[in-house]
């Protein structure tokens, strides 16, 4: 199987024009609206990257998967369950379990990258982990001589 590194530069990726409004009931103020483009999904189809923008307005936002987000371009203030309110502006990080909900309020335009993973089971999780070390040890270490030179090669993608 052909595996490729992926690279982009996250405020030059062309997403798209159309615009999707928000569904009416979550907007609090103004009339926000946003577009996203998925650059990359995990082979296992548990997990995916994406560009994502957001045009001024307030509106509420329920995580339905984990999502870790990176902040490229703009400011928006997070209000979380709590009622705590957090900015996030350029080159912020943030993470975001899926199950929680929070108000976004975006003054202009805000642009992140973020990292969409299905939430798993505990145990299927463990489990998983478990299984990967297993096939990790029981692998037979090889030597550079018996390793085609074609393994070392990777193939990278511009986006």
């Amino acid at each position: 199987m052909s595996k490729a590194v992926v690279m982009a530069v996250p405020a030059k990726i062309e997403i798209g024009r159309e615009m999707h409004s928000m569904s009416p009931d979550s907007v609090l103020s103004g009339k926000p609206e946003s577009r996203s483009r998925v650059l990359v999904r995990s082979h296992d189809l548990v997990s995916h990257i994406l560009v994502w923008e957001c045009t001024a307005g307030r509106f509420n936002w329920h995580y339905e998967q984990d999502e870790s987000v990176v902040v490229v371009s703009g400011e928006a203030f997070m209000i979380n369950e709590n009622g705590e309110e957090s900015r996030f502006a350029t080159g912020d990080v943030g993470f975001f379990p899926a199950g929680t909900s929070c108000t976004w309020y975006v003054p202009s335009s805000f642009r992140k990258i973020a990292v969409v993973r299905e939430p798993m089971w505990r145990p299927l999780g463990f489990a998983v982990k478990a299984w990967n070390k297993l096939v990790r040890l029981v692998r037979l270490p090889r030597t550079a001589s018996a390793t085609p030179a074609s393994e070392f090669r990777m193939r990278v993608e511009q986006l």
